[in-house]
């Protein structure tokens, strides 16, 4: 289990390593909750325990589709926890197997890999080492938006804000830093619901 300062100080980023660089065809879109995200999350976390078996040491749907009501980019995204992401061989081949595309690496943040399903709506499965905090940090924030329906309409309207900025700039929405910068903007509204539930939690003084 990660500590108390594992999990309220995130690491910064590192180099990323991109594996496969060919475009995404996604455009930056933010749309109202779609009761079918969590079948579909159900269809894939079958698919992934099929392909791994044991390999599998967790899994979870995190991320804005996991959260009822709260609108969000209609991207999947899913937590996988195996006992080496730096072991590629034991996982992304059977992965791959079933359509996953190794998207990315980074290696300096919790051996952290990516893979990508480009269906509609498009998968991103991230790839963690047990005991990691991101995947904690990720199950308490899905948990805290679900349990308290204020900060769930606030992060909501950070989500409008956000879009709204970035479309009154005329930025390209297909452009590669488009979806960095829409997260910058509402991330002072992340930081501020995440120093509540830490601090609901104990884990800040």
């Amino acid at each position: 289990m990660p500590t108390p300062r594992e999990i309220t100080e995130p690491l910064p980023g590192g180099e990323v390593e991109y594996v496969d660089a060919r475009p995404t065809p996604y455009r930056l879109r933010v749309v109202e909750h779609d009761p079918s995200w969590a079948a579909r999350y159900g269809e894939l976390e079958a698919t992934v325990r099929e392909a791994l078996g044991e390999r599998v040491l967790g899994i979870q749907h995190v991320g804005s589709t996991s959260v009822p009501g709260l609108p969000a980019k209609p991207i999947i995204d899913i937590d996988l926890t195996v006992a080496d992401p730096a072991d590629e061989d034991s996982y992304v081949p059977p992965l791959q197997a079933t359509g996953f595309l190794l998207w990315l690496r980074e290696p300096d943040w919790h051996q952290h890999r990516l893979l990508k399903l480009l269906d509609e709506p498009q998968v991103h499965l991230h790839v963690y080492g047990e005991g990691c905090p991101e995947v904690v940090r990720t199950r308490m924030f899905r948990d805290w938006l679900i349990a308290h329906p204020d900060d769930r309409e606030r992060y909501a309207a950070a989500k409008r804000q956000a879009l709204a900025e970035l479309e009154a700039s005329g930025a390209d929405p297909e452009a590669l830093d488009h979806g960095m910068r829409y997260n910058r903007i509402k991330e002072p509204v992340v930081h501020e619901i995440q120093e509540r539930m830490f601090r609901a939690a104990g884990l800040l003084d």
